[in-house]
């Protein structure tokens, strides 16, 4: 079975954090969030993937590759253009995205299915694909119940007794918002779909095939399943997701590493005295990390790999990028450190380290191997 994972975004409400990476890169306790949709996918039979990349989009291109290491194949198809020397992202949208891969080789010759790439999911696919086709549906979208403060934030659907959808509303005002059901961002299609998407143009799913679609009266269906669904929107649910995740309140979500103490787990080759350290669950630390005794770490949080926390510093509920020195002067309460930031994810706020002469307690932990 075939499916295409959505990954040409710039992912500008998750800045600073995609300044390096695309968006479905983000970790989610080390692992990008796209990683466990691709396996997922193939929990449920799919063992064809295109992606469709960009905006950096060699970072997810080397680190999936052919797909093999997933037991999947994966090839993708990128959106953009090179001007001199420099690759210039020029994304087509999220069905023109599809468009294109079909114009190139009719690759989507059976029912597929479509996901955003920065979301983590536990959907039972095999069971949407069923309602699917009962349906005779030539697209289904996946749709949540939101809270009618947030439908802003999403395409919003009003249903039929039957579930067909009948009118859809991409990010409306609550005032206007005919539903609180949501657009999760994963699709069910038939290869029929591309007969109303133009070639080499720039369309969008939500923006403008979802109303083509209602507006013809085509089979156009929900399908509401109970499943879990994180979505990394913003900086603020990236510490959010992490935290449910640390937390154990993700049903199904299994922590890397080994744990070494309750609520404590961690990566190989970590040097870390318990009797000397003080470190409050939940918490992960990478491997090759070294936590130093007088140290103080405060969950949910996540240590990366290659790691110094000295001697008297104190981190609370923080996200820790791999190869970070925090020094001794460090206090640290509900930040993400990222590259060259330390951002604030509650109030989206974020500081150069080295701006903002912070290397005193946060820099890069190779400068002293």
């Amino acid at each position: 079975m075939k499916a295409m994972i959505l990954g040409a975004g710039k992912g500008t409400r998750v800045q600073p954090i995609t300044h390096e990476i695309p968006k479905p890169m983000i970790p989610l306790v080390r692992k990008p969030v796209m990683a466990y949709l691709v396996e997922l996918l193939k929990k449920h039979g799919v063992d064809e993937i295109m992606v469709n990349t960009s905006y950096l989009a060699p970072i997810i291109e080397n680190y999936f590759r052919d797909g093999e290491q997933f037991g999947v194949s994966m090839a993708y198809s990128y959106e953009g253009h090179v001007e001199g020397d420099v690759a210039v992202s020029t994304p087509l949208g999220s069905a023109g995205g599809m468009k294109k891969i079909q114009d190139f080789s009719g690759f989507f010759d059976e029912t597929f299915i479509v996901l955003c790439g920065d979301a983590w999911i536990d959907l039972d696919i095999s069971k949407a694909l069923q309602i699917h086709r009962s349906k005779g549906a030539i697209a289904s979208l996946i749709v949540r119940e939101v809270p009618h403060e947030e439908v802003f934030k999403y395409g919003i659907v009003e249903l039929d007794a039957d579930d067909r959808i009948v009118k859809f509303q991409e990010k409306p005002k609550p005032n206007e918002a005919v539903s609180d059901m949501a657009n999760t961002g994963i699709y069910i299609f038939e290869p029929e779909i591309f007969d109303y998407i133009p070639s080499d143009t720039v369309y969008d799913i939500g923006g403008e095939l979802f109303p083509e679609l209602v507006k013809r009266k085509l089979p156009f269906y929900a399908i509401n399943l109970p499943f879990q669904w994180l979505d990394i929107g913003n900086l603020q649910d990236v510490w959010t997701v992490t935290s449910k995740t640390l937390n154990g309140e993700v049903a199904g979500f299994k922590l890397p590493g080994k744990q070494l103490k309750p609520g404590i787990y961690a990566g190989i080759n970590v040097d870390i005295d318990f009797d000397k350290v003080k470190i409050v669950p939940p918490v992960y630390i990478g491997g090759s990390t070294r936590i130093e005794a007088g140290a103080s770490i405060v969950g949910p949080a996540v240590i990366g790999a290659n790691c110094i926390v000295e001697s008297g510093a104190v981190i609370e509920h923080c996200i820790v990028e791999d190869y970070t020195r925090l020094s001794s002067q460090a206090r640290l309460k509900e930040k993400i450190i990222f590259g060259s930031k330390c951002i604030d994810p509650i109030l989206e706020i974020q500081a150069d380290i080295i701006e903002g002469r912070l290397e005193y307690m946060i820099e890069d932990a190779r400068k002293l191997m």
